[in-house]
């Protein structure tokens, strides 16, 4: 780590509670409500759920949702009023009508982190190459949480977690409170 990245990543809260979110209505008409990505058989869920874990963070809350706005806002609103730092949804960011993950969540946005889904694009060019114009993944801030919006295939939480989320968090929260 060279000194500017260690400047600004002193001091930084070490462990963060998250709280996860899975959009899919396939999965919601099987499963319901269900409190935990294993109840769901729900793989980005778990991996999700997983990398957070394992990193020395913990998982506040999971919910599994349809692919419908007003659920999606519910979810994220009961999300913003837990003792949490970062919210992550995943599923409903792509083209299809279906898709209104972002169109439910970054009306929500105090302010926006478009560098999120701009580096989250730019590294989603090795796995999936031209195919990365259908992400619409966002993040922005809501009052001291930040929320991330991501696919929901397991390649895409994989990478957003591991290489930009979990690293950057303690950061983009020491920024935001």
């Amino acid at each position: 780590m060279d000194s500017v990245t260690q400047k600004h990543k002193k001091d930084v809260k070490k462990s963060l509670g998250f709280y996860l979110i899975s959009i899919s209505t396939s999965r919601f008409s099987m499963y319901g409500s269900a409190r935990s990505p294993a109840d769901a058989e729900d793989v980005s869920g778990e991996l999700m759920e997983g990398l957070v874990t394992n990193n020395g963070h913990d998982v506040v809350g999971y919910e599994l949702v349809s692919d419908d706005p007003s659920s999606i806002r519910s979810a994220v609103k009961d999300a913003l009023q837990k003792e949490v730092d970062i919210i992550v949804t995943t599923g409903g960011t792509g083209l299809t009508p279906a898709d209104v993950t972002i169109e439910a969540v970054s009306p929500m946005f105090e302010k926006q982190m478009p560098g999120f889904g701009e580096l989250f694009r730019y590294r989603s060019i090795e796995q999936i190459g031209s195919a990365v114009i259908l992400t619409r993944a966002a993040a922005g801030i809501v009052g001291d949480k930040a929320i991330f919006c991501l696919p929901g295939s397991p390649g895409a939480v994989e990478l957003a977690l591991s290489d930009i989320i979990i690293p950057e968090a303690g950061h983009v929260i020491k920024h935001i409170r």
